[in-house]
């Protein structure tokens, strides 16, 4: 019985009121506007010059270069992690989290069956970071970019290479990862073959969510795969409903609604129904498959 219900979160925008590298700016005293302004100029420079670059994590080349020396001189993982500690979330993060859990694993029917919510982060962001915030206790998995040191002269150590990354097309492979149960089943690679009926998470299980049109790859295999998908935007941001709007009429999203998960908000009631009915679902199938698998009992014969 596929009884997993995966809850798989974008996190900048999504999860946060802003970006995960805000608090590196403010600590370094960079200004973002002008970091993000240089960063999306480097592609067509690098282009220029005949390299192929990829535009979602080009970023990270320009944090490491700057660790050394640089605007941010000294940063590494450990400081990475602290900053984690700072991030400014939307109302209802992280109270959310735990109380889709609680209300599937804590009503009778569900546990009969033992259904179970987890929580997935998805992100082109910086893992540490992710890992050092509140919300880290509360998820099964986290896929973001990784970076590796290197120790300098003065024995200090400072972020240097990229050793995993993660785009806005390679978090469609994150989704398999956790269709499939990779890091949660020994010997499971995203290339091992299962049969979809033994998979650990079919893809009708999976809620995703995200802040827009950055996210069209997952939420269009989640949609393809029979999963649902939900949009959030910042309230009071015209253009950003604008963008999702058009998702939902592109046939990409189900639902969308103002970036506020609080109890009783239209993201809290459609998350909370949405688990529910994926919840019955999963009860009404395992009773099916009980009947049809369970012989009728003898009777005398008259």
């Amino acid at each position: 019985m596929s009884n997993i219900i995966a809850v798989i979160w974008d996190f900048d925008m999504t999860l946060v009121n802003g970006y995960m590298q805000d608090p590196i700016f403010e600590h370094y005293h960079v200004n973002p506007k002008e970091f993000w302004t240089e960063v999306k100029a480097m592609p067509e420079l690098y282009k220029n010059q005949a390299f192929r670059v990829n535009p979602d994590t080009i970023y990270l080349s320009k944090f490491i270069h700057e660790a050394d020396g640089g605007l941010f001189d000294g940063l590494n993982n450990e400081k990475l992690k602290s900053f984690g500690k700072l991030l400014k979330f939307f109302d209802g993060i992280p109270e959310i989290f735990d109380m889709l859990k609680q209300h599937i694993e804590n009503e009778k029917t569900y546990k009969k069956f033992d259904i179970k919510v987890e929580h997935y982060i998805i992100s082109t962001g910086m893992g540490e970071i992710i890992r050092g915030s509140i919300i880290n206790r509360f998820v099964a998995g986290i896929w973001g970019c990784e970076l590796i040191e290197k120790e300098r002269a003065d024995g200090s150590r400072v972020i240097s290479e990229t050793v995993y990354t993660i785009d806005n097309t390679t978090k469609t492979r994150a989704l398999f990862e956790i269709n499939k149960g990779v890091g949660q089943q020994d010997g499971v690679e995203v290339n091992t073959s299962i049969p979809k009926a033994s998979r650990r998470v079919p893809f009708e299980n999976m809620i995703y969510i995200a802040d827009g049109p950055s996210d069209v790859p997952a939420f269009s295999l989640t949609k393809q795969q029979n999963g649902s998908t939900f949009a959030i935007y910042p309230k009071g941001n015209i253009k950003a409903l604008q963008q999702v709007e058009q998702l939902r009429k592109d046939g990409r999203l189900d639902m969308y609604a103002e970036a506020d998960y609080s109890e009783g908000t239209t993201a809290y009631m459609w998350l909370d129904n949405k688990i529910h009915e994926i919840a019955d679902r999963i009860v009404d199938q395992e009773k099916s498959r009980l009947r049809k698998t369970t012989s009728a009992v003898p009777k005398h014969l008259v």
